[in-house]
């Protein structure tokens, strides 16, 4: 059925829709007015995410004919694109599936869009393309070395939507981001069993304690710092661009979403003892392989573009993410 929007950006479709990220720009998309379906294989999404009057389509981004039925179904005018095999270390064994479900799976879903007319796409890309940068804060002219089939499969990514561009005149904009945490709603959390925050809140649950891997850095604290994005920011991000699109602004082809200073593994174990009030000594392990000391990222670019901005402390990130999680 088209969907009843009247909203003047149309109805976007958002792929991964249900999941940690991806329903989080849902309900920023809705928020606004904006008319919204979901496409969702729930490999790794959670159907309970969506919002029930949301339109909800679960199917695969590889399902090329699927995918075409509901961008017609709900006269869909744009994309936003998240649905992906999402664990960079886990891609390193697992390379081959990386590829399909990331670079095929895109390849599908302009495909799809192609062939009904949807000429626009955020897509949801990462700062893995840019592997173990030598600088002190990354920007959008920092070289691309991905070191994973994931940050190889997000660049490809990247460069499909460019080279979809020349051929159909495509607009298209990515969006590239660190770690992403915290929670814009108590019904929605991070489930991933690879990121820092869930890995410490388990813990700290089940009465262990957290681990920091690596204290000799040549940091203030001597541990990694990285850049932490609140959900609920990135979700705006995405909206914003979207709205650009939509409105025929002239964006760049790639976004760096990050704080310009981030935060220590440290300053986010200090946070969480003061936030959940268990202060449990973590574990000092040695260093992880291919660590680098600091990874942080420039958002200069989408300030300037998209008005974007952190607007949350570090404190609310982890409160948000702790009551979340307690909750669940």
């Amino acid at each position: 059925m088209p969907s009843s929007s009247t909203d003047p950006h149309g109805t976007w479709l958002v792929t991964g829709g249900a999941g940690y990220i991806g329903s989080h720009v849902v309900r920023a998309l809705a928020a606004g007015g904006w008319g919204t379906v979901v496409l969702d294989d729930l490999s790794s999404g959670h159907r309970e995410f969506v919002p029930a009057d949301v339109p909800f389509v679960e199917t695969s981004v590889l399902a090329t004919d699927r995918v075409a039925a509901a961008l017609r179904a709900y006269d869909v005018t744009g994309v936003i694109h998240l649905a992906g095999f999402k664990y960079a270390g886990v891609s390193v064994q697992r390379p081959l599936h990386t590829y399909e479900q990331n670079v095929t799976g895109t390849a599908h879903l302009l495909e799809a869009m192609a062939g009904t007319g949807v000429d626009q796409i955020v897509f949801s890309s990462s700062a893995a393309v840019y592997g173990t940068p030598d600088v002190d804060q990354v920007t959008e002219a920092t070289p691309t070395t991905p070191q994973s089939p994931y940050g190889e499969s997000k660049l490809i990514g990247e460069w499909l939507l460019a080279d979809q561009a020349r051929a159909t005149g495509l607009t298209h904009t990515s969006l590239r981001y660190f770690n992403v945490v915290g929670s814009g709603d108590p019904a929605l959390y991070d489930t991933s069993p690879h990121n820092l925050f869930p890995l410490v809140f388990d813990a700290l649950l089940d009465g262990r304690a957290p681990q920091i891997n690596g204290t000799d850095y040549p940091t203030p604290d001597g541990t990694c710092v990285r850049d932490y994005v609140h959900v609920a920011d990135l979700a705006a991000a995405h909206v914003a661009a979207a709205a650009a699109l939509s409105a025929g602004t002239p964006l760049q082809p790639v976004y760096n979403l990050g704080s310009g200073d981030g935060l220590s593994v440290r300053q986010i174990m200090d946070t969480v003892a003061e936030v959940t009030g268990i202060d449990r000594a973590p574990v000092l392990a040695p260093r992880r392989p291919g660590d680098p000391a600091r990874i942080v990222a420039s958002g200069e670019l989408a300030a300037r573009d998209l008005g974007w901005r952190m607007t949350h402390t570090p404190t609310q990130m982890v409160a948000s993410a702790w009551d979340a999680r307690r909750q669940h």
